[in-house]
């Protein structure tokens, strides 16, 4: 059995339409939902919920404390996937970086909300599921197909995706 940690910290992936309002919020999270819709043979989730954050309301503090969670968990976990938001990624995964971590370390996010018809958020989730029973340990971010190392993951809003910096 794989034993791996996910962690939400909230981002574009969990945001949820208030109808009221008429606005996606970080408000309640979606992953558990997403996870029963999964085939998961052969991996234990151990759930972990730290924060719903937009990451554009993110701190140096809150990186931190992501990447402080991370390594309190490496000796009960085979992986660790971490749920984010995309604007702030690339930052919590340089912190996290800047350790070696023993196990992977997959984070992940989505463009488009899961709630949404037109949505990355499940392919995402499962391809850093994935990943993480993969890879060597280390740091990576894990979406649209691809799985980059950490350090010099960045954003690419252009694409409206992530690459690796030369």
């Amino acid at each position: 059995m794989h034993r791996v940690a996910l962690i939400s910290t909230g981002g574009t992936i969990e945001k949820t339409y208030d109808e009221l309002r008429g606005v996606l919020e970080n408000r309640v999270s979606v992953l558990d939902v997403m996870l029963g819709s999964l085939e998961l043979r052969g991996v234990h989730i151990t759930r972990v919920a730290l924060m719903n954050k937009d990451s554009l309301e993110m701190t140096p503090e809150d990186h931190q404390l992501i990447a402080e969670r991370v390594r309190a968990l490496y000796d009960s976990q085979d992986a660790i996937v971490i749920v984010h938001g995309t604007d702030r990624l690339a930052e919590t995964g340089e912190v996290i970086a800047a350790v070696p971590p023993p196990i992977p370390v997959i984070l992940t996010g989505a463009m488009r909300p899961y709630e949404l018809r037109s949505t990355d958020a499940l392919q995402n989730l499962t391809e850093a599921l994935l990943a993480a029973q993969l890879v060597a340990p280390g740091v990576y971010l894990a979406m649209h197909n691809q799985v980059l190392a950490f350090p010099g993951v960045v954003k690419d809003r252009a694409q409206g995706t992530f690459v690796k910096r030369a």
